[in-house]
């Protein structure tokens, strides 16, 4: 019996989505015309939105934070200082600055020595695919073998969806990413590297006596924005991941397959603008709340509290309050004993417009088994009929929407 509760009840706790698809809404949908889109909050890590977020894409010179990201690690951890000095070779200066194509360059020369803080703004601020190269030789000889580097730091940071195949992001037919994945890379340089990632913010970058601007148009026309970079090649498209900060709070938004540069710029305005107006964090549950309660089969007690272990909030358009729903899911009855601490269910929450959100349901007390009169009953009640079988519950909850101070209603 106590063999047949645990394999339901874990059958049951595996069945959890990790997301689904945000509910269609025409009233909270966010439309772009972006081919991929993603908008996510940076402290909390949720996704505002996504068009096909998840969905791989050519990342052109996006994929150059994760090249940053390898530097900035190296820096962080002694391996590397900024004014250690890199070599061009005739290779890396051949493919990227003899040669007649049009890829960004940072015109590096043969045979120079350049320092590691001169190639960080080469890269970040001029996108110089040659800067790329160079540190790619350094580390590891060739592109090719860096980017084994690349994927083996992008499995520690926790990207699941992309491959990368060289330095740049230069066209690879092996290569992709996914925006959800660059929006974890952002964030990822954001939280780690604070003093470093100030470089992204910076408007030029002068090297060989050539100014270049920043192609991150957004730097200085648009409030709080301070990174991170722009890609573009004829496959993708015009991409960008960017990020803001406007009163407190951060949003990180990644967006590809665009037809200019000024889509992409007014684009990114425009999801931005919508991201910081109209979505909020509403506090739906307290740590240790109680949300509802399970029986308990042969214990001392009758039933235990099922209760969440920390704060519930949940991201979303005003709009989308009308619309929020939360299914408590649980196991019952419940085999005793029960651990405090035990999970026992979820909270299934959904609103329009907004990827589902799953929360563990715990056991919020011990219940120790039942005492000699107790497993008598129980004995007396199996030999008269049998014992019930756990069963999987469902119920809807109706859980005030409490949203945080300066939260207006729209006029």
């Amino acid at each position: 019996m106590r063999l047949l509760f645990a394999l339901l009840s874990i059958h049951f706790l595996t069945l959890v989505p990790a997301l689904a698809q945000p509910v269609a809404d025409p009233t909270t949908e966010v439309q772009t015309n972006a081919k991929f889109a993603l908008l996510m909050d940076y402290e909390s890590g949720n996704v505002l939105f996504s068009k096909d977020g998840d969905q791989p894409m050519a990342p052109a010179s996006m994929a150059k934070l994760m090249t940053v990201a390898i530097l900035f690690e190296k820096i962080k951890h002694g391996e590397l200082k900024l004014e250690d000095t890199f070599t061009v070779s005739e290779r890396a200066w051949r493919l990227s600055v003899a040669g007649k194509n049009e890829s960004s360059k940072m015109f590096v020369s043969i045979g120079s020595q350049i320092t590691v803080s001169d190639l960080l703004h080469g890269i970040i601020i001029q996108s110089g695919n040659d800067a790329c190269t160079v540190v790619a030789e350094h580390f590891s000889g060739s592109e090719e073998a860096f980017s084994d580097l690349m994927n083996a730091e992008a499995k520690k940071i926790g990207l699941t969806n992309s491959v990368f195949k060289n330095a740049s992001g230069l066209p690879h037919p092996d290569m992709h990413v996914t925006a959800h994945d660059l929006a974890k890379l952002a964030a990822y340089i954001i939280r780690e590297f604070p003093e470093e990632y100030a470089i992204f913010s910076q408007r030029e970058f002068t090297w060989n006596k050539i100014k270049q601007a920043n192609r991150n148009l957004l730097l200085g026309t648009y409030p709080g924005a301070d990174g991170l970079k722009t890609g573009h090649t004829q496959d993708s498209g015009y991409g960008m991941v960017a990020s803001a900060q406007q009163d407190g709070r951060r949003l990180i938004l990644v967006e590809n397959g665009l037809t200019s540069e000024a889509e992409r710029a007014s684009e990114a305005k425009r999801l931005l603008d919508l991201g910081f107006r109209e979505y909020r964090s509403y506090a739906l549950l307290k740590s240790g709340d109680v949300v509802g309660e399970a029986q308990v089969w042969a214990g001392e007690a009758r039933g235990v509290p099922l209760t969440v272990r920390k704060p519930v909030t949940l991201l979303m358009r005003r709009a989308s309050r009308d619309g929020l729903k939360v299914k408590l899911s649980y196991m019952n009855p419940v085999m005793s004993p029960v651990v405090r601490g035990a999970e026992l269910g979820k909270l299934t929450i959904t609103a329009p417009g907004v990827p589902e959100m799953v929360v563990p349901v715990y056991a919020g007390a011990d219940v120790e088994a039942g005492g000699l009169m107790t497993q008598i009953k129980v004995g007396i009640k199996e030999l008269l009929s049998s014992a019930p079988e756990p069963e999987g519950k469902s119920e809807d909850l109706a859980l005030p929407v409490d949203p945080k101070p300066g939260d207006v209603p729209t006029q």
